[in-house]
């Protein structure tokens, strides 16, 4: 380190940053053990891992850039894909699993996802 007050700046960013991204993977992780059914499993699952591998890839990013004067495009996509692809493979798993059958954990919320299933079926259903 320098001793300049940006570094300074930009180091405690980094480490705040790592810090971040790993206490959302930890936390998901103890989701993941911790919660009753699949779908709050799966939101433990996204919504920490997306967070976490963001929080931790920003922070290797201005690493490299600080450190090394390295934009790194690879980093770059690297957050952009996990950002955009974890979300929508949560939400596709979850579907999967719900028009499979899994059950809902009985204090779960009012599940409105089936009537809206159910009115659906109505409508394409040829009339007899």
């Amino acid at each position: 380190m320098s001793g300049t007050w940006i570094n300074l700046i930009f180091d405690i960013t980094i480490c705040l940053s790592l810090l971040i991204g790993a206490f959302f993977l930890v936390s998901g992780s103890i989701g993941i053990l911790r919660f009753p059914d699949v779908y709050t499993r799966l939101h433990a699952a996204t919504k920490s891992s997306t967070l976490g591998v963001a929080g931790i890839m920003i922070g290797a990013f201005l690493f490299h850039y600080v450190e090394h004067d390295i934009v790194s495009g690879k980093l770059l996509l690297g957050i952009f894909f996990v950002l955009l692809t974890a979300p929508v493979s949560g939400h596709m798993i979850s579907r999967a699993a719900y028009r499979a059958g899994v059950p809902l954990w009985e204090k779960s919320v009012k599940d409105e996802y089936a009537e809206v299933l159910k009115e659906e079926q109505k409508r394409q259903a040829p009339d007899s």
